[in-house]
């Protein structure tokens, strides 16, 4: 089992900055992907970014966003700047790994980003 606890979202105006903060615990592999995916009101959850030790970024986000990590905290971050309206949506953490032949999927509880003037 790995538990995700997810801090950092908020209210701010377009062209603003949030940090997002995920940090795992429980069982925890060495080598796992963590991630954020956002959903939107009306729409369906999309990617925003993910890590490995390699970063992948949603289009949308690149250039604006960056993904990092802390192996030793267990912890993801997504550093948001030049916020804008369209980037308001429930942002979700991800822990994905693979254990002992089986799939390990996980999702925090999400917090609510709204980019709004």
């Amino acid at each position: 089992q790995v538990q995700l606890v997810e801090s950092g979202g908020g209210l701010v105006q377009p062209g603003g900055s949030l940090r997002l903060s995920c940090t795992a615990s429980g069982i925890i592999s060495s080598i796992n992907t963590m991630g954020w995916y956002r959903q939107a009101p009306g729409k369906e959850r999309e990617l925003v970014a993910t890590i490995i030790s390699s970063t992948n970024y949603a289009d949308s986000v690149k250039g604006r966003f960056t993904i990092s990590r802390d192996n030793a905290k267990n912890t993801v971050y997504l550093q948001m700047n030049s916020l804008k309206p369209e980037d308001t949506a429930v942002y979700s953490c991800n822990y994905y790994a693979i254990r002992v032949g089986v799939r390990n999927n996980y999702w925090g509880q999400g917090t609510q980003v709204t980019v709004s003037s």
